[in-house]
């Protein structure tokens, strides 16, 4: 496991820690100050937890990644789009790293960007052209917001002019 800040070991939760310094905390510790006495009726069961049964977990059909803070499989999870590919990579490097750090987070963003060039390649080689301007919400960004669709423009076509000219120029000096 990589970490660069916690580890599932500071995740446990014993409860037994001393928290009167919080500001507030056992407010509700004095029925008397308790808003909701005397309609709520108290018994000491409610301090046991929950005696129910969990139900059975859902059968694993594809590849799961799981948290490094959760080492058990949640009750319920998505099956719909497993990692795959490109972006399936990144994934499995990002869900090494903990939940709160940007080893974490940024991979994952940049895994769904690559996951949307790999849907537009998957697109293109079945035969369909996707309409890329519609889908990004040209039209609208035009309608609603005309001096960010221009400023946008003109950085994209600054940055697309700049390839360009750094790929003709390297081929003009070899």
């Amino acid at each position: 496991m990589i970490t660069d800040q916690t580890t599932p070991e500071e995740f446990i939760n014993d409860r037994k820690g001393h928290y009167s310094h919080i500001k507030g905390w056992g407010i509700d510790f004095d029925p008397r100050n308790d808003p909701t006495f005397p309609i709520k009726k108290r018994n000491n069961e409610e301090q046991q937890g929950y005696a129910w049964q969990r139900p059975p977990l859902q059968e694993e059909t594809v590849e799961i990644l799981k948290s490094v803070e959760r080492p058990n499989l949640t009750a319920v999870y998505g099956t719909s789009s497993p990692p795959s590919g490109l972006s399936g990579a990144i994934r499995r490097i990002a869900f090494k790293y903990s939940e709160s750090s940007y080893g974490r987070w940024l991979p994952l963003v940049l895994a769904d960007r690559v996951d949307m060039l790999e849907g537009v390649a998957q697109d293109i080689a079945k035969g369909h052209l996707p309409n890329i301007a519609k889908e990004l919400g040209l039209g609208a960004e035009w309608k609603f917001n005309k001096k960010a669709f221009i400023s946008k423009s003109i950085v994209a076509g600054l940055a697309i002019g700049l390839v360009a000219y750094q790929f003709c120029s390297k081929k003009k000096m070899k």
